[in-house]
């Protein structure tokens, strides 16, 4: 069985919600208990994807309140508490306890708690004299959001910049690493496995995975480990393998444009934890909720925008045609809406109606969903052109480069300032070499349109000490690039250039698709033998000798994500023989714009680009 990791994490919250008990074969405990739930901001993002409130009253949960909220007593019912295990959180139980707000609380937490926190809880609860409320306390390894069977997220903001950021400390480093390392953890608890580790050598890859690895090892000599409780995949080959990278590996995905559903989705619409909100006619707007519940959005979010349109066409054409035979069938009226007030005559045909009623309401409501979404992307792929700019950067992408009336065409034309400032940025990714001239240009048509250059200075800095560390490759002032690229942006110059071939690849399978398929077979290949290999359940010394081929692959992005690259790992899954599994993550996933936002904060702790103003008088 694949691994699923929206129904696990899903079978663990529904366990929370009736106090730990064993869950029957309904998803809800045996005997039913009315409860209080109470939850922090970052566990309000997890269950929010994963429980509705319909759900929440099917596990008994009558009540539901943020923990900073000012609450009343409530006797006589337990109270559920979700929360992240930091201090603010702890000194909260302590006070909701020794107020009497409720008669037993059930602490959960969404990862281990510190022992400090846990002494710091005793202690408080003991001094209040309140204890006795305490009824259970229990570390979850909860602390991620799953969006998708195969998508989630540490919800980690702006890694990326603390990462590369050069002014970040060596202890905030470790910090970042531990909190990566912890939600890693989380998930593979999560799953019940423990995976090969593969990662690229330097960086954050390689120290998430270092640690990572130490943990599990060291959790493994525990009796009664999550493993051993949770472990389906005994069997040595059944192992998935978990693909850790840098986001530094291939900076043009974060940053394109693209033209498929999903992604165009998340990118126009801001989709976030599964729900957008969509502009409606009269000045309102309509919320919508994306997931694996929505049938349209699971069999058409990875198809060009065209083609989805057709595919809705297509749908409401199947439904009329539907309606019309039941309306034929029952005496109705063909091409009439479909309603249950209308079923008279043929009574042979009558229960068949009513019992297609639902479906075919079901069918309206997604059909009539996707119509506005559809509608309202096609309003802001008209108005900023974005059909072109998703068109010309993969042109650059493959030509290595673009015409320069072309070029200047796009920033002068349609779209945002935060639609040219990527184009721009892709322009620099995309050309091998940078002519002066063609980069002044560029500058002077953002600065024209009042557009902010920190992030295309950002990205340019790093092309050129690329270029002149290539170019002195064999030259004695090799060593001290490297040193400088390394404090500069907090990783090692080889791994930045290997992203940079990667960019300039004609091939059209992005870079992490490409090395995850290599990674899967395990077979010799030039792209990935430098890769780290750590296995936990084996020795140290022998750490390195399983290398595939994998059925499942867990595949980590340190520095954000997107949809782009989870669609990508979907599709090369799917092609395979046999079809393989492939579950992505990333420390939080972007917009482009989010991103190119982040690659701006870093230019400006740089000293580098400009802040746009108004544009000079004639």
């Amino acid at each position: 069985m694949a691994l699923n990791l929206r129904q696990r994490q899903t079978e663990c919250i529904a366990r929370m919600l009736n106090l730990n008990q064993p869950i029957n074969a309904s998803g809800t405990a045996n005997e039913e208990v009315y409860k209080i739930l109470i939850y922090d901001e970052f566990c309000q993002d997890i269950l929010s994807p994963l429980i509705h409130v319909k759900d929440l009253r099917k596990h008994g949960v009558t009540l539901y309140f943020p923990i900073n909220k000012d609450r009343k007593p409530v006797s006589d019912v337990p109270a559920v508490y979700f929360v992240k295990p930091i201090q603010k959180n702890i000194q909260r139980i302590i006070s909701d306890a020794s107020n009497s707000l409720y008669d037993y609380f059930h602490l959960n937490f969404s990862s281990s708690i510190p022992r400090p926190l846990l002494e710091e809880l005793a202690s408080g609860t003991v001094n209040t004299d309140s204890t006795k409320r305490i009824n259970k306390v229990h570390d979850q390894y909860l602390e991620f959001v799953t969006l998708e069977d195969n998508l989630f997220s540490l919800a980690d903001k702006s890694c990326y910049v603390q990462l590369n950021d050069p002014k970040t400390t060596d202890n905030e480093i470790e910090e970042i690493i531990e909190k990566l390392a912890s939600g890693l953890f989380c998930v593979l608890a999560t799953l019940g496995v423990v995976p090969i580790i593969r990662c690229p050598r330097g960086g954050p890859a390689e120290m998430v995975a270092s640690l990572l690895d130490q943990r599990l090892r060291d959790h493994l000599l525990v009796k009664n480990n999550l493993f051993t409780e949770n472990g389906h995949f005994t069997s040595s080959f059944q192992r998935p393998v978990l693909c850790l990278f840098d986001r530094n590996l291939e900076l043009s995905v974060a940053i394109q444009h693209d033209f498929r559903y999903r992604p165009l989705v998340h990118d126009i619409l801001g989709l976030k934890l599964n729900r957008l909100g969509v502009k409606e006619n009269n000045g309102g707007k309509k919320s919508y909720e994306l997931d694996g519940l929505d049938p349209f959005w699971v069999a058409n979010g990875s198809l060009e925008f065209p083609e989805v349109a057709v595919e809705i066409e297509t749908q409401l054409s199947k439904y009329k045609k539907d309606v019309d035979e039941v309306n034929r069938r029952t005496g109705g009226n063909d091409g009439a809406e479909f309603e249950g007030t209308a079923l008279i005559g043929n009574t042979k045909h009558l229960m068949n109606a009513v019992n297609s009623l639902p479906e075919l309401t079901e069918r309206k409501q997604v059909i009539d969903k996707h119509t506005n979404i559809a509608t309202a992307l096609l309003g802001e792929i008209k108005e900023r052109s974005l059909d072109s700019f998703a068109k010309k950067e993969y042109e650059m992408m493959i030509r290595g480069g673009i015409d320069r009336g072309e070029l200047l065409a796009v920033l002068k034309g349609k779209g945002t300032k935060m639609d040219k400032l990527r184009f721009a940025i892709m322009f620099l990714i995309s050309s091998e070499t940078l002519p002066q001239l063609e980069v002044e240009t560029v500058e002077n048509a953002l600065k024209e349109a009042e557009v902010d250059t920190s992030a295309f200075q950002y990205v340019k800095k790093i092309k050129s000490l690329l270029n002149v560390s290539l170019v002195s490759a064999n030259s004695a002032s090799k060593s001290n690039i490297v040193d400088w690229a390394e404090k500069l942006y907090g990783q090692s110059i080889s791994a930045v250039t290997a992203g940079v071939k990667n960019l300039l690849s004609s091939d059209h399978q992005l870079a992490i698709a490409r090395t995850v398929e290599a990674l899967m077979e395990g077979k010799p290949n030039p792209e990935i033998e430098s890769y780290l290999m750590l296995d936990p359940r084996a020795p140290k010394s022998n750490s390195g000798q399983m290398k595939g081929p994998f059925k499942e692959a867990i595949v980590f992005m340190i520095g954000g994500g997107n949809y782009v690259e989870y669609g990508s790992l979907q599709e090369l899954a799917k092609s395979q023989q046999p079809a393989k599994h492939i579950i992505y993550g990333s420390t939080e996933i972007l917009t482009g714009g989010d991103f190119v936002d982040q690659l701006a904060l870093l230019g400006k702790k740089m000293g580098l680009g400009s802040v746009p103003g108004p544009a000079p008088a004639q």
